[in-house]
Formats: structure tokens, sequence, C-alpha cells
């Protein structure tokens, strides 16, 4: 069975239909990546894989029945709307769930014209000896450098349609610095770009990275326990404004009732300086999305506004179940937070004790906000300088205390194809050593 998207998407939505779905929707999905990789500062392999996806949803009477497989032969398919059926039959009715109704259907196309394997690899080879020449005690531990191209169709029974087709380049590195027996903490960092014109060495934080880790051979350990500043910076994008959507904006929290802003939509939740947004379709966000997996357009929207809290990160399912307007997109690692007024030298000259904080382990922050983990790869900040890496350093917090008043968000951003970030300077971190 060799069918287009298109013609799999039509005949999964008949089938289902026909044993029995009140509404159903299916996504397929495929894609191609061209790569090199490194291990151990050497070249190990060259290889092409394939990934093709097809996700489907039947609503029977309200129940909801899922299947997901990496297939599109037809006995899978066929399989795929058999246990779809068969797990609605099992659930429970949810008026909740619904899919998107009939809208403009569109087809979006991001092609570069292809790949260009020969400076790929010139620019991966390039990477490799530069490394090796302006950085000797970095290892790369790991290095992938690749084409990737994608193809992909949503459809569902309101006669929703959307075809998408992407390509970009890729790089993402996995490192650590040796000196004889010394060895700093393992690293990483990754990129995403629509063509070959920046050697991989000057994207985004990655020399900065390199540098740091040398400097992290030798290390301070703190003494004692202090409330400081920290200096939030682009490479750890997770502990603040991944924590914001898992705990405060996004469904499990506010169908739940945990969030503690689920009642303030439209309302000052933070510090003014801060303004957060999600962005697939900034030029800068590569391969950023153009449907959500639930049927609809995506768009650029404003998360928080100045400080107002202007969107929650809701599904159409969890609008539904909350009561509250889905977001415009799905897109919640495609984040720009707006630049500050003050360069990243100005915010460092007024911390007079703190830490610049590059990576973060922990657990999972409590609904309320706590969050308490170790600062890896990180520096100590006195009176207005870098000085020393620390040793792994205990910090714990409250991001929404901390978020009341934000001490400066800088001039400069980080652009890595994914999200496009500042440097932020937060006051009230319980900071400690030994």
């Amino acid at each position: 069975m060799s069918m287009t998207r298109e013609n799999i998407v039509e005949y999964v939505l008949d089938e289902l239909k026909k044993a029995g779905a009140d509404k159903a929707s299916c996504s397929v999905a495929k894609g191609r990546k061209e790569e090199f990789n490194v291990e151990a500062n050497k070249f190990s392999l060259l290889r092409t894989l394939f990934d093709d996806a097809l996700a489907i949803k039947a609503l029977c009477g309200g129940r909801k029945g899922v299947a997901v497989v990496n297939k599109l032969d037809k006995d899978s398919i066929d399989k795929a709307i058999v246990d779809c059926i068969s797990l609605s039959k099992l659930a429970t009715p949810d008026e909740a769930e619904d899919i998107a109704p009939k809208h403009e259907n569109k087809s979006f196309s991001r092609e570069i014209g292809g790949s260009d394997m020969n400076k790929l690899f010139k620019r991966s080879k390039e990477f490799l000896e530069q490394t090796l020449d302006e950085y000797p005690k970095i290892m790369l531990e790991g290095m992938t450098s690749v084409f990737g191209s994608g193809q992909a169709t949503y459809g569902n029974s309101n006669g929703v349609l959307f075809n998408d087709s992407s390509e970009s380049y890729g790089m993402g590195s996995s490192f650590v610095a040796k000196d004889g027996e010394k060895s700093s903490s393992f690293n990483f960092y990754g990129a995403n770009m629509l063509d070959l014109s920046t050697p991989f060495l000057d994207l985004g934080m990655q020399r900065a990275l390199f540098e740091e880790s040398i400097k992290s051979l030798d290390t301070r350990t703190l003494e004692g326990k202090f409330v400081g500043k920290i200096i939030l910076t682009p490479a750890c994008d997770d502990m603040i404004w991944g924590t914001l959507f898992d705990c405060f904006l996004t469904d499990r929290s506010l169908i739940e009732g945990t969030s503690r802003w689920k009642d303030l939509l439209g309302t000052k939740v933070v510090d003014k300086k801060l303004t957060m947004r999600t962005v697939p379709h900034h030029p800068s966000i590569i391969s950023g999305e153009r449907f959500t997996g639930d049927g609809f357009e995506s768009f650029d929207t404003d998360i928080i506004k100045d400080g107002v809290l202007e969107s929650f990160a809701l599904s159409l399912y969890g609008a539904n179940k909350t009561g509250n307007k889905r977001t415009a997109n799905t897109a919640f690692s495609n984040i720009e937070v707006v630049a500050g007024d003050i360069s990243l030298a100005e915010m460092i000259k007024g911390v007079d004790r703190g830490i610049l904080f590059n990576r973060f382990s922990g657990a999972s922050p409590s609904p309320s906000g706590d969050i308490s983990g170790v600062a890896k790869n990180s520096f100590y900040i006195e009176d207005g300088k870098v000085t020393d890496a620390i040793s792994e350093t205990m910090v714990s917090f409250n991001i929404v205390d901390i978020l009341q008043d934000i001490v400066a968000i800088s001039k400069e951003q980080i652009m890595d194809g994914g999200s496009i970030l500042p440097w932020c300077c937060f006051d009230g971190i319980t900071i400690s050593g030994k």
C-alpha cells in the first residue's frame, strides 16, 4: 500500500467513521535525517535515518481512543484503526474531548533547496579541528551534525486539512574539559539553522561554554549559607521558563487546579520587566510549529506581557475542561523572553554576591513553585565580578516569589534556532555551600 500522506489521512478518517467514530482526527509525519557523528574527538559514523509516524484519535459517544504507530504500511495502519476504536469503547465519556472545527485549510513550506552534505561535513570537520586547536582541553564526547527534512499532514472529520514541509540543519555537542586527572562537569549545547554560513564554534553559546568548562577544571567550594542573586544564562532555559509552563500554564496544572495562577488571567502576576511569548513564526525560530496537534493553525502569542498574564498555554481539551481560552499554539519550547535595557556586563557589576548559573540539576518543582537543586557549570560572582568556578552548590527558591521583583534582564539575547533568551538576574536565592 503506497499512498501519499493525504491519502492515508483520508483512508484513516473514512475507516474510523465506518467503525463507529462520531469524530476523528489523523496526523501523518515522514522525516529523514542525514547526519555525521563524532565520538571522543573523532568522526565515527555517517548515517541516514527515516522516521515515520501515524497518530489517530476517535471519539465515540464522547469516549476517546488513540493509537500511535511508527509504520505506514497498510497492515500497521489497519491495526492502529482497530486498536483506536477498541480503546474508545473502554474509555470513560468526557464532554471536554473534541476536535478542531472547520476553518481555512493551508499548506506551509519551509524548504531550503535540499542538503549540502559536503559543506555540512566541512563545517563539522572545521568544528572538530578548531576545538582541538583552540580548546585542547575540551574532549568532545559526542557531536552530531544533521540535515533534516520533514513532511506532515493533519486532517479531521470536520474537514480540517493542514500540510507542512520543512528543511533545516542542526548541530549538537556534548563535552567535558580534561587536564590530566582533572575533569569538569559534563555539558552540552545545540543549535538549529537554515544555512551553513556560520562556523559551528560561533553558534550561540558554544564558544562561551567551552571556555567556562575549561575554567571549571578548578573549582571553589562555597562556605556557609546565604541569600544572594543568580544570573540565569540562556543555556539554563528549563529552570525558570520550563517550570512556568509545567507548574502554572499548561493543561495538567490548570485541570487539576494546582496552578497558583489559575484565577489570575488578565492580572499582573510577575514583575513588569517580563514579557514572555511563544513565537513559532519568529524568523530566528527554525522549523517552528505551523499547526497544532489538535488541528488549529499556530500563531505567535504573548503569554506574559509587561508582567500581566495574557494567556494560558492550553490545548483544545484543556480549554474545554477549564472553561478558559485555548492558546494560539502549542510551541511551548519556542519561547522568546523579550530583551531588557541593561548590558550583561552592567548586570554582573550589580551583583554583590551570587552565582552565574549555567545548568541546573534538581527534582521536579512543587505545585507551589518551590525549587531546589544543584548549580552545575556555574561561577561565583563577588563584588560585581565573575570569579571562580564553583563545585556543585545547592540553591533553593520559590519561582513565583523571585519573579515578583526581577533585578534585571539583559539587552543581549541568544538565538539558537529554538528559543530567544536573554540573561536574567533574580534575587532572594538561598545558596548553600559547605
